[in-house]
């Protein structure tokens, strides 16, 4: 049971709903992760924290995408996280 309150994407409505949307339509993903949902009462954060992370993570710098992306799948394996 998670300790934020967090809004459900068939629950979302107005300006998450189409946050929600647009992360699903960019990622190709049906669902949208946990994670994300912690920031589902303030959809203009959850807006933020989706550009940073798409800047920071998914965008080529000192590293490429792919790099990055390993490193976060291991960094997820050894703290057993499920995303």
């Amino acid at each position: 049971m998670p300790r934020i309150g967090w809004i459900e994407e068939g629950e979302a409505t107005g300006e998450l709903a189409e946050a929600y949307a647009e992360y699903q339509r960019l990622t190709g993903r049906a669902a949208v992760p946990e994670i994300l949902k912690c920031f589902s009462q303030r959809p203009d954060f959850l807006r933020q924290a989706l550009g940073f992370s798409n800047t920071v993570v998914f965008s080529d710098g000192h590293l490429d995408r792919r790099t990055k992306e390993r490193i976060a799948t291991f960094v997820s394996g050894l703290n057993r996280c499920p995303y």
